[in-house]
């Protein structure tokens, strides 16, 4: 890398300098290419001849002892990572206070392949208005140079996505907020005739909020995850046949509401569930972490509310009536649930062990769960 810092103290010093000392070859008037004495190529990017006497606000020699540190550093990084790239920020305006320095410089450090051989490319950025790009292939030189842009090309915004993922992937654990939609039905039931009754399909309705977090099992790079995590599920079982909850203090009958027109009846849940899973995380060709999941496990929650809902037409008024209360269901729950997904379209299953209400009290049925999920895997 020593033609790199030859290149660099060329262009900070290039830049220091009047713009009428660059010798210029045709270019449109934002564009001002320089051929250096080593055959290397330095292009500037400019909006206007201001921006360029911008950098005369650093010290140059402080400049250049910084970027020497932070590119040693990045370097340094570079040759242990796994991957082609690694991105790095140093923060010098905040480490030494006062001093005429910019906020923020960003150092990408990757490996490039080509027909010509692997090409070694070394961008920094700092603060938000000046890049510095130097490519190193053999005797082939190139160095380009952004002014007065906030813009981050494509290969720098790869490199900075790359590095993300490395960051996350190098850390044991990390936590991910999800959404799981889907539906309801009540299994392995035993009803007598009275209690006999069926649940609209896309009206019994399932949504969680969930808060997993996932710790990686095994060494850096193993795709097995332990998944927890706190999720707050609401149930809702739409009746059918004009049937209705009906209850007291030690009994629980879904029967027929002759009186009444029913448009809607239902029971809902609310629930605070903790599962735990074991997960298979695959990554896909482009080594991104939505190849293939497949994870098993249990979850327990306790039940938060409950209330039932109806509505029926009343003397050509629409009327919703609402009641809260236990309705003799059951206050903890348990069960099984599982997830298989592939290029990101994750589909999950739950099972209650338990029975939705409690025994002797109300029908004998458990509730089994499935949908769409989506992020928190």
């Amino acid at each position: 890398m020593n033609r790199f810092y030859t290149l660099l103290a060329v262009v900070l010093l290039a830049l220091a300098a009047p713009c009428r000392t660059l010798a210029a070859a045709p270019a449109p008037d934002d564009t001002i290419v320089v051929k250096l004495p080593n055959q290397a190529t330095m292009t500037l990017f400019v909006k206007n001849k201001a921006q360029l006497r911008e950098l005369r606000a650093y010290k140059l020699d402080s400049l250049m002892i910084l970027l020497d540190t932070y590119i040693t550093q990045a370097e340094a990084a570079g040759k242990t990572a796994k991957t082609e790239s690694v991105t790095m920020e140093f923060y010098p305006a905040k480490d030494q206070p006062g001093k005429q320095v910019p906020e923020q410089i960003r150092v990408t450090v990757r490996t490039e392949k080509g027909n010509k051989g692997d090409t070694e490319r070394v961008d920094v950025v700092l603060g938000r208005a000046f890049g510095v790009s130097v490519v190193e292939n053999g005797d082939d030189d190139h160095v380009s140079i952004k002014v007065g842009t906030s813009a981050v090309d494509d290969s720098t915004r790869n490199a900075q996505r790359k590095a993300k993922q490395e960051e996350r992937a190098a850390r044991p654990g990390h936590s991910d907020f999800g959404i799981d939609i889907g539906l309801n039905a009540l299994v392995n039931r035993m009803a007598t005739t009275a209690e006999d009754f069926d649940l609209r399909p896309f009206g019994s309705r399932y949504i969680s909020f969930n808060w997993h977090y996932l710790y990686r099992l095994g060494s850096q790079g193993s795709p097995v995850r332990l998944l927890t995590g706190p999720e707050l599920s609401f149930n809702n079982y739409m009746f059918d046949n004009n049937r209705r909850l009906l209850t007291t203090p030690t009994s629980t009958v879904i029967g027929n509401e002759p009186s009444l027109n029913l448009e809607k009846s239902k029971l809902a849940t609310t629930t605070i569930n903790l599962p735990l899973m074991l997960v298979l995380n695959l990554k896909n060709r482009k080594g991104n972490d939505d190849g293939f999941t497949l994870g098993a496990g249990g979850f327990a929650g306790y039940r938060l509310g409950s209330h039932t809902k109806i509505k029926y037409d009343n003397d050509g008024r629409n009327r919703k009536d609402k009641d809260r209360g236990s309705f003799n269901l059951e206050d903890f729950n348990y069960g099984l649930q599982g997830v298989v997904g592939i290029g990101g379209l994750d589909l999950f299953v739950k099972y209650n062990l338990n029975e939705l209400f409690k025994d002797g009290r109300g029908p004998q049925a458990q509730t089994l769960s499935f949908g769409v999920s989506f992020g928190g895997i």
